[in-house]
């Protein structure tokens, strides 16, 4: 038996069994900070200084089902990407669906001590044999406790160590990790750091003066400030396709993994289009536009390059039956749906972006972000 691990007693387990392996929860101070994009960097650089480490998401709301087990989407991800090399279900112990709070709130006293015990025999599963366990919460310090199980009571339950996650600026950061490190503080559990992400690569030194300044009279070290690359705030066509309930036209086996940097609304003339058309652009225009699919295909036929990255035609009317027919003769992407142009707009505007195992041009960009940017000698001398 390795000697970080220690063979679990029957019964319910009030705490993990492994005590020797090191280990750093990450919570957000809300949610959409940036904290699994954050996992993924830190698990890439902890793997560059150990060479075993773990990864576990103990309580997860969106998940996907993994050979009959209900796994959360940032588990399935990382395992994908990093090839973690332990069950995929000891990586989501729990999945909280719809009705998940309401079993609980029926017979809290009956239910706690199943849910301790499934994230404490999780977690050593995770940690056995590793140097190190990352462990992603779930949104801020108190997500989870109408059920028990908050990120303070998790990182309290495995003995953790935590580092926040918040986005960029000087007063809301500090402010919210303020309000969040008093939620940890009162289940004794330190935090050992904070990452700011999100921040205009123009303001990355002041931000880290004035923010760092304001942590420091909390006690609570800036570990690094994260700037914004395009790419990772843009989605690609399907997220696109999947938000606004469109349907393909044409290019799907092409176009689907197209990332979008520029929406634009098309209610310029046909001549005026073609100064538009670009990669990384989305063109939004009305489905009985048969001009401007003429512009874009004959822009196509004239380029070696790629024109577009994608259209959208909305409203009630397509286009001609025989314009269709010549655009499925290009690799131009383009979706129809029923909404008008601004509403799909708006909707593309507002989208949550989320990095997915397919996002193979993220992936090199955020193992890099955190690399360039976080000081993990800071971190580690917590340890």
């Amino acid at each position: 038996m390795p000697a970080n691990f220690q063979e679990a007693p029957a019964g319910f387990l009030e705490k993990p069994t492994n005590i020797h392996t090191k280990r750093i929860f990450v919570a957000g101070t809300r949610m959409n900070e940036g904290k699994t994009t954050t996992c993924l960097g830190l698990f890439a650089a902890l793997q560059s200084l150990y060479p075993r480490v773990g990864f576990i998401k103990p309580v997860g709301q969106r998940f996907v089902e993994v050979a009959g087990h209900q796994i959360d989407e940032d588990s399935v991800l990382l395992d994908t990407i990093f090839h973690v090399q332990v069950p995929i279900e000891s990586m989501s112990p729990v999945a909280v669906d719809g009705k998940f709070t309401r079993r609980f709130l029926a017979d809290p006293a009956g239910t706690l001590p199943g849910l301790v015990d499934r994230i404490c025999r999780a977690f050593d599963r995770v940690s056995w044999e590793k140097d190190f366990t990352l462990i992603e919460g779930t949104g801020h310090a108190g997500v989870g406790s109408v059920f028990d199980l908050s990120n303070a009571r998790v990182a309290h339950l495995l003995d953790a160590k935590v580092i926040l996650v918040s986005s960029g600026g000087i007063g809301r950061p500090v402010d919210e990790i303020a309000m969040n490190k008093a939620l940890f503080d009162r289940e004794g559990v330190e935090v050992v750091g904070a990452i700011i992400n999100k921040v205009d690569p123009d303001k990355l030194a002041f931000i880290t003066e004035y923010t760092g300044c304001g942590l420091a009279r909390l006690g609570v070290p800036l570990l690094g400030v994260l700037p914004t690359r395009k790419t990772l705030t843009s989605p690609n066509l399907s997220q696109i396709v999947e938000e606004i309930g469109g349907r393909w036209l044409n290019g799907r086996a092409t176009g689907a993994n197209e990332r979008i940097e520029n929406v634009v609304i098309g209610a310029m003339t046909a001549k005026g289009v073609v100064d538009v058309l670009q990669p990384g652009v989305l063109l939004v225009t009305p489905g009985d536009r048969d001009d401007i699919l003429f512009a874009a295909m004959s822009t196509a036929g004239l380029s070696s390059r790629k024109v577009v990255s994608g259209i959208v035609l909305t409203g009630q009317a397509l286009p001609h039956p025989s314009v269709l027919e010549l655009l499925s003769k290009t690799p131009i992407p383009v979706v129809a749906v029923d909404s008008e142009a601004y509403d799909v707009a708006s909707k593309i505007n507002s989208m949550t972006i989320k990095t997915q195992p397919h996002d193979a041009d993220k992936i090199p960009i955020i193992k890099r972000l955190v690399m360039e940017h976080v000081d993990m000698g800071k971190l580690l001398a917590s340890f």
